[in-house]
């Protein structure tokens, strides 16, 4: 399970204490300052991601030291808890937009204000991955904090390690060109070419000469030799994408030089060697297709040497509003309109929506959503889901009770202290089978 998440709570002497026992149960390690003297002292010495600043008044006069402290930790998501009275103050209510992820009014509703900094918690985390990412991998990271990325994150780490064909399988727009170029970015080969080919994407008459190049006068056309994508990938990384849809022909070519590891360009008949490593990709089931006899079986084998499968968005749940956000926060810069985010109706569509297209048709209908809204916050209909209830994926018993049993341990193991001997007690089960589900679930006590 998850530890603690740390929050600097900004509450003025004489402020109720409205919140401590709540949050601490709900999982968060809340530091609490009285002014914003303290409040910076704090953010130095600690590393916050979310902040909950208590206002029962507003004095307009104060208005520019509280803003310059807000606006200098902006690195901080912020949450207001204000009393109604504040916001009959037209420059509180343009401080509040300006500088707060939400705000909260009293009395308080303690789940309403829970999800709220869960969402700014969340809002944080994206925030924080589009620093450490920003421009590395071109137009979208490879972004999760689900299981089945950490796995994937885990199994590129390997395979950059060693120079190898690699095979990577995964449906159309779930990144499997990231995947290959976080590969060759971790490989001994990162200061080569990276040189990406969609075979699907070139005539059949061109390919030939686009992969291995051609002498002056090979052809009608060929006024000038011609060097490769092969050729130019040497001493880097070749990727092949959608090698499922190359013709038989070339299949027998590209083998021969997987074997020999030398070309001839078209119209050539000197043999070059090329140092190159080869990465292929493809959305097509190849051992179907080698059963069919629309793919060579030996130079299956010869890509098949590592396998990397790349999971639907759909396969990462968990993952799905944590890409939203990310998103929104790394076009925003684009956007012509006054977009602050979603509305929560809509992070539950985009979480139920079963996203045919993955992450690319994300980033399609969240990019072209911010430039056409006209409101503050994102609708369906903006992402032109709202007619498309009918597509959200339905959840199978078996997915409920693995969901339900999951919660529980994590509940169970939070209010327990991650004691799990007395967890286990509580759940009715031994020690020995609460820990076979922790591995199941992979929920570390400690972590």
């Amino acid at each position: 399970m998850a530890a603690p998440r740390r929050m600097l709570y900004l509450k003025p002497p004489g402020a109720p204490d409205l919140l401590g026992h709540e949050l601490k149960s709900a999982g968060w390690d809340v530091h609490v300052a009285s002014d914003t003297g303290q409040a910076r002292k704090q953010i130095s010495e600690h590393e916050f991601r979310v902040g909950l600043a208590f206002f029962d008044g507003y004095d307009d006069k104060a208005h520019h030291e509280v803003e310059e402290f807000f606006h200098t930790s902006g690195h901080v998501e912020w949450v207001a808890l204000i009393a109604p009275v504040c916001l009959q103050s037209s420059s509180f209510c343009k401080h509040i937009l300006r500088m707060f992820h939400d705000y909260h009014t009293l009395p308080l509703d303690m789940s309403r204000l829970l999800a709220t900094l869960g969402h700014a918690y969340g809002m944080s985390q994206v925030k924080n991955l589009i620093v450490a990412h920003d421009g590395k991998f071109g137009e979208y990271e490879m972004v999760g904090t689900s299981p089945k990325m950490q796995k994937l994150f885990s199994n590129i780490r390997k395979i950059g390690s060693v120079d190898a064909p690699v095979l990577i399988a995964g449906e159309s727009g779930t990144g499997k060109e990231l995947a290959a170029l976080a590969i060759h970015e971790r490989s001994a080969r990162a200061g080569g070419p990276f040189v990406a080919v969609n075979c699907g994407a070139l005539p059949t008459n061109l390919i030939q000469s686009e992969l291995f190049g051609h002498e002056k006068g090979a052809f009608t056309g060929a006024h000038q030799r011609k060097i490769g994508r092969i050729e130019s990938a040497e001493g880097g990384t070749l990727f092949l994408d959608e090698i499922g849809d190359l013709a038989l022909d070339l299949q027998v070519n590209l083998l021969r030089f997987l074997q020999e590891s030398t070309i001839e360009r078209v119209g050539g008949i000197e043999k070059i060697t090329v140092d190159v490593r080869v990465i292929a990709a493809t959305h097509v089931d190849l051992e179907t297709a080698v059963k069919e006899g629309r793919f060579r079986e030996d130079l299956y084998y010869r890509l098949n040497v590592l396998h990397l499968e790349v999971p639907a968005l759909r396969e990462r749940q968990e993952d799905v509003e944590l890409l939203a956000r990310y998103f929104f926060e790394k076009f925003a810069q684009e956007k012509h309109r006054n977009v602050k985010g979603f509305r929560r109706d809509t992070l539950q569509t985009i979480n139920e929506y079963s996203w045919p297209g993955n992450v690319r048709e994300m980033i399609n209908r969240i990019r072209r959503a911010m430039v056409m809204c006209e409101n503050r916050l994102l609708t369906s209909a903006d992402l032109g889901l709202d007619r498309r209830a009918s597509q959200r994926r339905l959840v199978t018993l078996e997915e409920a009770r693995t969901k339900a049993e999951k919660e529980a341990i994590q509940v169970s193991l939070r209010s327990n202290r991650n004691n799990v001997s007395q967890a286990a007690r509580q759940l009715g089960v031994s020690r020995v089978t609460l820990y076979r589900l922790m591995e199941k679930y992979q929920i570390s006590p400690q972590s």
